[in-house]
């Protein structure tokens, strides 16, 4: 028993000098709690932060995907654009009066129509601003004209159509631009516009 009552008072002694040892003399328990806090709150900063960092680089990769997914038919899109600018020389070329091309001319429009639906449908929509005024974004301007019938920056003519897919513009439409007029009703072209 009394083998026990010292090693109970060892045990206790041992427990003081740890406690000290952890708390240097003169450390307030007060300043200690005050750190710990300190230390806690810049752990939790960093947490939110970083669950924000991720949240943001989650949105971005989403509207990535987005994007493209709207815009994959980009240069696919392109390209059938060549075919229906084929289709509308050949149409404007070709004489409605003439019965032997006749049969041809409607197949040429049915053709021409299923391509622009079928277009439409992929949200890719012509530009074709006659008479509208000159956007540059939208426009691309050929040439000048003077003319006295239509305000100034006003498209007279348009030489190829422009097509956006879902509001982007894929390629602008070909414009000849009016500018003011000198007194002449039918104007000139200004090459050098």
């Amino acid at each position: 028993m009394v083998d026990e009552q010292k090693q109970e008072l060892q045990d206790e002694e041992i427990g003081t000098e740890q406690q000290e040892a952890a708390t240097p003399a003169g450390d307030d328990p007060a300043a200690r709690i005050a750190e710990l806090e300190e230390q806690l709150a810049a752990a939790q900063d960093q947490a939110l932060r970083a669950v924000a960092d991720a949240q943001n680089s989650r949105r971005r990769a989403e509207q990535e995907i987005a994007k493209a997914h709207k815009f994959a038919l980009e240069r696919f899109s392109m390209d059938l654009l060549a075919v229906v600018d084929s289709l509308e020389r050949g149409l404007e070329l070709s004489s409605n009066e003439d019965p032997a091309i006749q049969p041809m001319r409607e197949g040429m429009e049915l053709t021409l129509k299923l391509f622009t639906d079928t277009l439409a449908r992929h949200q890719v929509v012509a530009v074709n601003p006659e008479g509208e005024p000159f956007n540059p974004e939208l426009h691309q301007a050929m040439a000048m004209e003077a003319s006295d019938k239509v305000e100034p920056n006003t498209v007279l003519k348009v030489f190829q159509k422009g097509y956006t897919l879902n509001e982007r513009l894929l390629r602008p439409a070909m414009v000849v631009v009016s500018k003011a007029g000198s007194g002449q009703t039918g104007g000139t072209i200004d090459e050098q516009a």
